[in-house]
């Protein structure tokens, strides 16, 4: 991990949280073209280091908090992935102050939509409440320039790759990010459809 090439304030939590001394190859692989602005999908084993890899590309790309719409949206398949995504990111962004907020399907739905309005930089969310935000115009739309999804092999499935594909058209070029454990067949489509060239990493 070349930290020269990330910010300064990233680079130093980076070395506190000790993450450069042995980084995850996913890591490696993936994080110079995160920076550069490419679309990526990152195929890696549980705890091979995707989560941090997410962190450390988003808050590269966003650098500091910068008015009150999102400009990054995470979707997660579950209430639980989508809080330790969100420490993750808190951990290695503390002194980047990005903001950042947690959607999740057993939450107060208007509650969400007011903290979201509130101001922030990072909405993390389950798709079935993205979903539901979305329809009652619950999220900003007109600042977000990255769409991520973790655990994107169980996201995409049943009816979730409807919220995937419909926030995506509604965006004007923005990044695409897919991480996962493992490839799945539904990545070809989400490929031709959302994403420009993007690279394939790919870790057994």
């Amino acid at each position: 991990m070349n930290l020269k090439k990330l910010l300064p304030q990233l680079a130093s939590n980076i070395i506190d949280a000790g993450f450069h001394e042995s980084p995850k190859e996913i890591q490696t692989l993936s994080l110079p073209k995160i920076k550069g602005g490419a679309d990526v999908f990152g195929i890696a084993p549980e705890n091979e280091g995707k989560s941090t890899a997410i962190a450390i590309g988003v808050i590269q790309q966003l650098k500091e908090p910068f008015e009150e719409a999102p400009r990054a949206i995470i979707i997660t398949s579950t209430k639980e992935k989508a809080f330790e995504l969100e420490e993750a990111i808190q951990h290695l962004s503390n002194r980047c102050q990005l903001r950042t907020f947690v959607a999740f399907d057993q939450g107060i739905l208007q509650y969400q939509k007011d903290e979201i309005y509130d101001g922030l930089d990072i909405l993390i969310c389950t798709p079935k409440r993205l979903m539901e935000l979305v329809n009652i115009n619950g999220i900003p739309m007109t600042k977000v320039k990255m769409l991520i999804v973790d655990n994107a092999e169980t996201v995409i499935t049943n009816t979730h790759h409807a919220i995937i594909y419909r926030i995506a058209d509604g965006l004007k070029n923005p990044q695409v990010l897919f991480f996962a454990n493992k490839w799945h067949q539904s990545f070809n489509t989400v490929e031709d459809r959302i994403m420009k060239n993007p690279f394939v990493f790919e870790i057994q």
